[in-house]
């Protein structure tokens, strides 16, 4: 077992403080009128996978999935339960952010290496490779900012994907680019995975976790629906999608 998280549970409290000010905070206090809400983005989450296992993450907007990943990677206290994890582990969750937009393309690039722990030399060995991946060759000494989106996620998926980690975190990172680069981003995650990676994947599509991940987490309103075999739950959750299937 590689990750194992038992009965994992994260609270998020909201009041009505920053709308009243200070003062009109301590006078609702002290009257017993402050409101304060409880949401529980998940709740009671228990699952474990083992090394070389590829989890598939699915449910719908608000499920609690993106909160989830941040409770495996570290970035998150659970409220309750654990998160215990064996080994290094990389997440990517936001794809697009920390770049900045007035450097070049190529100056980019050595900036986001810097930021997941790459060294200078190692990124002047990979960095061909990296902007070739990318298919940015032609644009490398150009503004960052003048790039698309889908340019902008093709370059930090190809810096990502020279991790090495032993759990791989994905979110929605494979939706990138045009049909052509996400089936090449599919096939470096499959070397990822097959150089011994546990990953974990959140993907809106149904056909890219099944046809992926060997198992299958079914979240929904931040409940677990579902833990299991991935074609299985697949399966039910397409029907539960097309209102054939009940939870």
């Amino acid at each position: 077992m590689i990750l194992n998280v038992e009965d994992v549970s994260i609270r998020y409290i909201t009041g009505d403080f920053k709308d009243i000010g200070l003062k009109e905070y301590f006078v609702r206090k002290l009257k017993h009128e402050y409101n304060v809400k409880e949401f529980w983005a998940v709740n009671g989450i228990t699952f474990s996978i083992d090394k070389g296992d590829m989890l598939g993450i699915v449910g719908t907007n608000g499920a609690g999935k993106s909160t989830l990943l941040k409770a495996i990677s570290g970035i998150m206290i659970p409220t309750k339960g654990r998160v215990e994890r064996c080994g290094t582990i990389a997440a990517l969750l936001e794809l697009a952010s920390g770049f900045d937009g007035d450097l070049t393309v190529k100056e980019n690039a050595y900036l986001r290496g810097a930021m997941l722990g790459y060294t200078r030399k190692y990124m002047d060995d990979t960095y061909d490779n990296i902007i070739e991946f990318a298919e940015l060759k032609e644009f490398e000494n150009r503004p960052f900012k003048q790039l698309s989106s889908g340019m902008k996620s093709r370059l930090a998926f190809s810096i990502a994907s020279l991790v090495q980690p032993d759990i791989l975190i994905l979110d929605e990172v494979l939706s990138v680019g045009d049909g052509a680069f996400r089936k090449k981003s599919e096939n470096k995650m499959r070397e990822i995975i097959g150089n011994g990676a546990t990953t974990i994947l959140v993907s809106h599509s149904i056909e890219q976790v099944k046809t992926l991940c060997n198992k299958v987490l079914w979240l929904e309103k931040g409940k677990q629906v579902a833990f299991g075999p991935s074609e299985e739950l697949c399966d039910k959750y397409s029907a539960y999608l097309e209102g054939k299937y009940k939870i």
